[in-house]
Protein backbone atom coordinates (compact mmCIF):
# COMPACT_ATOMS: atom_id res chain seq x y z
CA UNK A 1 0.00 0.00 0.00
CA UNK A 2 1.12 3.28 -1.11
CA UNK A 3 2.07 5.69 1.75
CA UNK A 4 1.59 8.46 -0.58
CA UNK A 5 -1.46 7.38 -2.14
CA UNK A 6 -2.68 6.99 1.36
CA UNK A 7 -1.92 10.69 2.33
CA UNK A 8 -4.13 12.12 -0.64
CA UNK A 9 -7.36 10.26 -0.06
CA UNK A 10 -6.71 11.21 3.74
CA UNK A 11 -6.79 14.76 2.30
CA UNK A 12 -9.58 14.02 -0.17
CA UNK A 13 -11.90 12.49 2.64
CA UNK A 14 -11.32 15.85 4.91
CA UNK A 15 -9.62 13.61 7.54
CA UNK A 16 -6.26 14.49 9.36
CA UNK A 17 -3.27 12.16 10.37
CA UNK A 18 0.76 12.29 10.89
CA UNK A 19 3.69 10.69 9.09
CA UNK A 20 6.82 9.51 10.69
CA UNK A 21 10.09 9.37 9.05
CA UNK A 22 13.42 8.35 10.25
CA UNK A 23 15.45 11.13 9.53
CA UNK A 24 19.03 10.70 11.24
CA UNK A 25 20.38 7.54 12.16
CA UNK A 26 23.61 6.68 14.31
CA UNK A 27 24.52 2.85 14.62
CA UNK A 28 22.53 -0.34 14.31
CA UNK A 29 18.86 0.01 14.19
CA UNK A 30 15.78 -2.03 13.63
CA UNK A 31 15.29 -0.14 10.44
CA UNK A 32 16.75 2.25 7.91
CA UNK A 33 17.13 6.23 7.41
CA UNK A 34 13.96 7.47 5.37
CA UNK A 35 12.00 4.46 6.84
CA UNK A 36 8.13 6.35 6.99
CA UNK A 37 4.80 5.63 8.67
CA UNK A 38 1.51 7.45 8.70
CA UNK A 39 -0.77 7.22 11.18
CA UNK A 40 -4.46 7.95 10.65
CA UNK A 41 -6.96 9.66 12.65
CA UNK A 42 -8.61 6.42 13.50
CA UNK A 43 -5.67 5.22 14.75
CA UNK A 44 -4.72 2.80 12.11
CA UNK A 45 -1.04 2.77 10.07
CA UNK A 46 0.45 2.25 6.96
CA UNK A 47 3.95 1.57 6.52
CA UNK A 48 6.57 0.66 9.42
CA UNK A 49 9.50 2.83 11.18
CA UNK A 50 10.59 -0.89 12.74
CA UNK A 51 8.18 -1.77 15.12
CA UNK A 52 8.24 -2.51 18.91
CA UNK A 53 8.42 0.32 21.70
CA UNK A 54 9.70 2.98 19.42
CA UNK A 55 7.30 2.59 16.83
CA UNK A 56 4.39 2.40 20.04
CA UNK A 57 6.10 5.48 21.29
CA UNK A 58 5.75 7.27 18.30
CA UNK A 59 2.31 6.25 16.92
CA UNK A 60 1.61 7.88 20.66
CA UNK A 61 3.67 11.19 19.63
CA UNK A 62 1.71 10.88 16.02
CA UNK A 63 -1.52 11.38 17.50
CA UNK A 64 -0.82 13.97 19.88
CA UNK A 65 0.72 15.71 16.80
CA UNK A 66 -2.44 15.32 14.80
CA UNK A 67 -4.39 17.04 17.95
CA UNK A 68 -1.83 20.16 18.16
CA UNK A 69 -1.56 20.18 14.37
CA UNK A 70 2.68 21.08 14.94
CA UNK A 71 5.41 18.91 13.87
CA UNK A 72 7.93 17.42 16.65
CA UNK A 73 11.10 15.22 16.39
CA UNK A 74 11.70 12.68 18.97
CA UNK A 75 15.20 10.95 19.64
CA UNK A 76 15.59 7.27 20.87
CA UNK A 77 18.67 5.60 22.37
CA UNK A 78 18.74 1.92 21.42
CA UNK A 79 21.75 1.93 23.96
CA UNK A 80 20.79 3.44 26.69
CA UNK A 81 16.68 2.80 27.59
CA UNK A 82 15.98 -0.50 28.03
CA UNK A 83 12.69 -0.77 27.18
CA UNK A 84 14.10 -0.61 23.61
CA UNK A 85 16.17 -3.90 23.77
CA UNK A 86 14.46 -6.26 21.14
CA UNK A 87 17.20 -8.60 22.06
CA UNK A 88 18.75 -8.14 18.57
CA UNK A 89 22.27 -6.84 17.56
CA UNK A 90 20.64 -3.04 17.68
CA UNK A 91 22.22 -0.07 19.63
CA UNK A 92 22.12 2.68 18.06
CA UNK A 93 20.21 6.41 17.88
CA UNK A 94 17.71 7.59 16.02
CA UNK A 95 15.83 10.62 15.32
CA UNK A 96 11.97 10.45 13.76
CA UNK A 97 10.33 13.60 12.61
CA UNK A 98 6.52 13.37 12.98
CA UNK A 99 4.53 15.75 10.99
CA UNK A 100 0.68 16.61 10.44
CA UNK A 101 -1.31 15.82 7.33
CA UNK A 102 -3.91 17.91 7.72
CA UNK A 103 -6.87 18.22 5.06
CA UNK A 104 -7.69 21.61 2.97
CA UNK A 105 -9.11 24.06 4.63
CA UNK A 106 -12.32 24.38 3.56
CA UNK A 107 -14.28 28.04 3.48
CA UNK A 108 -17.94 28.38 2.80
CA UNK A 109 -18.80 31.47 1.96
CA UNK A 110 -22.93 32.27 2.14
CA UNK A 111 -23.71 35.87 0.78
CA UNK A 112 -21.95 36.46 -3.21
CA UNK A 113 -21.59 40.86 -1.99
CA UNK A 114 -18.84 43.14 -2.21
CA UNK A 115 -17.63 41.53 0.67
CA UNK A 116 -17.85 37.99 -0.41
CA UNK A 117 -15.93 38.57 -3.58
CA UNK A 118 -13.10 40.28 -1.42
CA UNK A 119 -13.04 37.70 1.03
CA UNK A 120 -12.66 35.24 -1.71
CA UNK A 121 -9.60 36.68 -3.03
CA UNK A 122 -7.67 37.29 0.43
CA UNK A 123 -8.56 34.12 1.81
CA UNK A 124 -7.69 32.54 -1.42
CA UNK A 125 -4.34 33.71 -1.09
CA UNK A 126 -4.11 32.99 2.60
CA UNK A 127 -4.38 29.09 1.50
CA UNK A 128 -8.32 28.60 1.59
CA UNK A 129 -10.30 26.18 -0.91
CA UNK A 130 -13.61 28.45 -1.17
CA UNK A 131 -17.47 27.57 -1.71
CA UNK A 132 -19.36 30.37 -2.43
CA UNK A 133 -23.55 30.04 -2.21
CA UNK A 134 -25.73 33.12 -2.76
CA UNK A 135 -29.20 32.44 -4.56
CA UNK A 136 -28.96 35.11 -7.00
CA UNK A 137 -28.07 34.04 -10.30
CA UNK A 138 -26.23 36.77 -11.53
CA UNK A 139 -23.99 37.35 -8.24
CA UNK A 140 -23.26 33.55 -7.79
CA UNK A 141 -21.31 33.05 -10.57
CA UNK A 142 -17.58 31.60 -11.48
CA UNK A 143 -16.47 34.73 -12.83
CA UNK A 144 -17.06 36.91 -9.82
CA UNK A 145 -15.44 34.32 -7.96
CA UNK A 146 -12.41 32.29 -10.29
CA UNK A 147 -10.49 31.62 -7.09
CA UNK A 148 -13.83 29.22 -5.83
CA UNK A 149 -13.56 25.64 -6.09
CA UNK A 150 -17.34 25.53 -6.73
CA UNK A 151 -20.08 28.15 -7.01
CA UNK A 152 -23.52 27.47 -5.99
CA UNK A 153 -26.65 29.75 -7.24
CA UNK A 154 -29.00 27.99 -4.85
CA UNK A 155 -31.66 29.07 -2.50
CA UNK A 156 -30.20 29.14 1.03
CA UNK A 157 -31.95 26.09 2.64
CA UNK A 158 -31.40 23.78 -0.55
CA UNK A 159 -27.74 24.52 -0.15
CA UNK A 160 -27.76 23.60 3.52
CA UNK A 161 -29.37 20.56 3.02
CA UNK A 162 -26.82 19.57 0.26
CA UNK A 163 -23.68 20.74 1.86
CA UNK A 164 -22.05 18.90 4.40
CA UNK A 165 -19.15 20.94 6.40
CA UNK A 166 -16.81 18.87 8.42
CA UNK A 167 -14.11 19.44 11.47
CA UNK A 168 -11.94 20.84 9.16
CA UNK A 169 -15.05 23.66 7.45
CA UNK A 170 -14.99 26.92 8.71
CA UNK A 171 -18.68 29.09 7.83
CA UNK A 172 -18.58 32.36 7.29
CA UNK A 173 -21.95 34.05 6.66
CA UNK A 174 -22.41 37.35 5.01
CA UNK A 175 -26.06 37.07 3.07
CA UNK A 176 -27.50 40.32 2.23
CA UNK A 177 -30.27 40.07 5.19
CA UNK A 178 -30.67 39.09 8.64
CA UNK A 179 -33.12 36.45 7.61
CA UNK A 180 -31.26 34.68 5.26
CA UNK A 181 -28.53 34.99 7.73
CA UNK A 182 -30.62 33.62 10.99
CA UNK A 183 -31.68 30.61 7.90
CA UNK A 184 -27.86 29.71 7.77
CA UNK A 185 -26.35 30.45 11.24
CA UNK A 186 -29.50 27.94 12.58
CA UNK A 187 -27.83 24.68 10.44
CA UNK A 188 -24.38 26.04 10.76
CA UNK A 189 -24.33 25.58 14.32
CA UNK A 190 -25.33 22.08 14.05
CA UNK A 191 -22.81 21.12 11.93
CA UNK A 192 -19.28 20.07 13.31
CA UNK A 193 -17.62 22.91 11.44
CA UNK A 194 -14.41 23.70 12.80
CA UNK A 195 -15.39 27.68 12.78
CA UNK A 196 -18.50 29.91 12.54
CA UNK A 197 -18.73 33.48 11.84
CA UNK A 198 -21.33 35.78 10.95
CA UNK A 199 -21.90 39.45 10.19
CA UNK A 200 -24.01 41.84 12.01
CA UNK A 201 -24.03 44.07 14.69
CA UNK A 202 -23.89 42.98 18.39
CA UNK A 203 -27.72 44.33 18.81
CA UNK A 204 -28.37 42.23 15.13
CA UNK A 205 -26.20 39.04 16.78
CA UNK A 206 -28.47 38.94 20.40
CA UNK A 207 -31.65 39.58 18.44
CA UNK A 208 -31.05 36.33 15.75
CA UNK A 209 -29.33 34.24 18.70
CA UNK A 210 -32.94 34.82 20.84
CA UNK A 211 -35.11 34.28 17.98
CA UNK A 212 -33.28 30.39 17.29
CA UNK A 213 -33.40 29.83 21.09
CA UNK A 214 -37.42 30.55 21.05
CA UNK A 215 -37.26 27.84 18.05
CA UNK A 216 -35.14 25.38 19.71
CA UNK A 217 -32.09 25.63 19.50
CA UNK A 218 -29.88 25.24 22.32
CA UNK A 219 -27.95 28.04 23.85
CA UNK A 220 -24.63 26.61 23.91
CA UNK A 221 -24.27 26.01 20.26
CA UNK A 222 -23.82 29.54 20.08
CA UNK A 223 -20.75 29.68 22.24
CA UNK A 224 -18.77 29.13 19.18
CA UNK A 225 -19.72 31.99 16.74
CA UNK A 226 -17.56 34.78 15.82
CA UNK A 227 -19.91 37.36 15.26
CA UNK A 228 -19.51 39.89 15.02
CA UNK A 229 -17.11 38.74 12.56
CA UNK A 230 -13.45 39.52 12.11
CA UNK A 231 -10.52 40.88 13.98
CA UNK A 232 -11.28 44.06 15.44
CA UNK A 233 -9.13 46.40 13.37
CA UNK A 234 -11.74 49.16 12.85
CA UNK A 235 -12.16 47.89 8.80
CA UNK A 236 -14.99 50.10 7.12
CA UNK A 237 -14.73 49.15 3.43
CA UNK A 238 -15.11 45.79 1.92
CA UNK A 239 -11.85 45.01 1.14
CA UNK A 240 -10.87 45.85 4.72
CA UNK A 241 -13.76 43.84 6.16
CA UNK A 242 -12.12 40.63 4.30
CA UNK A 243 -8.69 41.42 5.88
CA UNK A 244 -10.48 41.40 9.16
CA UNK A 245 -12.06 37.90 8.38
CA UNK A 246 -9.42 36.41 7.38
CA UNK A 247 -6.90 37.27 10.06
CA UNK A 248 -9.76 35.89 11.95
CA UNK A 249 -9.55 32.53 9.78
CA UNK A 250 -5.76 32.50 10.16
CA UNK A 251 -5.95 32.82 13.76
CA UNK A 252 -8.04 29.84 14.18
CA UNK A 253 -6.22 27.37 11.47
CA UNK A 254 -3.13 28.35 13.50
CA UNK A 255 -4.32 28.05 17.05
CA UNK A 256 -3.86 31.60 17.80
CA UNK A 257 -7.81 32.06 18.76
CA UNK A 258 -6.98 32.37 23.19
CA UNK A 259 -7.04 36.15 22.52
CA UNK A 260 -10.10 36.34 20.21
CA UNK A 261 -13.66 37.30 20.88
CA UNK A 262 -16.77 34.67 21.13
CA UNK A 263 -19.67 34.25 21.61
CA UNK A 264 -19.94 33.91 26.01
CA UNK A 265 -20.57 37.10 26.47
CA UNK A 266 -23.99 36.07 24.98
CA UNK A 267 -26.07 34.42 27.75
CA UNK A 268 -25.03 37.52 29.83
CA UNK A 269 -26.07 40.13 27.31
CA UNK A 270 -29.07 38.49 25.92
CA UNK A 271 -31.17 39.25 29.49
CA UNK A 272 -30.32 42.71 28.42
CA UNK A 273 -31.88 43.53 25.73
CA UNK A 274 -31.88 47.39 25.90
CA UNK A 275 -28.24 47.95 26.84
CA UNK A 276 -25.91 50.24 24.32
CA UNK A 277 -23.83 47.41 21.95
CA UNK A 278 -21.64 49.87 19.44
CA UNK A 279 -21.93 48.20 16.37
CA UNK A 280 -18.74 46.67 15.15
CA UNK A 281 -16.99 48.51 12.12
CA UNK A 282 -16.69 45.49 10.07
CA UNK A 283 -20.16 44.53 10.07
CA UNK A 284 -22.19 46.79 8.89
CA UNK A 285 -23.06 47.68 5.33
CA UNK A 286 -22.33 44.96 3.70
CA UNK A 287 -23.83 43.96 0.76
Amino acid sequence: MDIYEQIVQLRREGRRGAVATIVNVRGSIPSFKTAKMLVRDDGSIVGTIGGGCVEADVWQAAREVMESEKPRTLTFDLNQDPKYDTGLVCGGTLEVFIEPVLPPALLYVFGAGHVSTNLCQVAANAGFDLVVTDDRTSYATKERFPAAREVHALDFDEATRKLEPNEASYIVIVTRGHRDDMRILRWAVQTPARYIGMIGSKRKVIEIFKTLQKEGVPAGLFDRVHAPIGLDIGAITPEEIAVAITAELIAIRRHADKGLPHMSWFRARAAQPDADFAPNATVEGHE
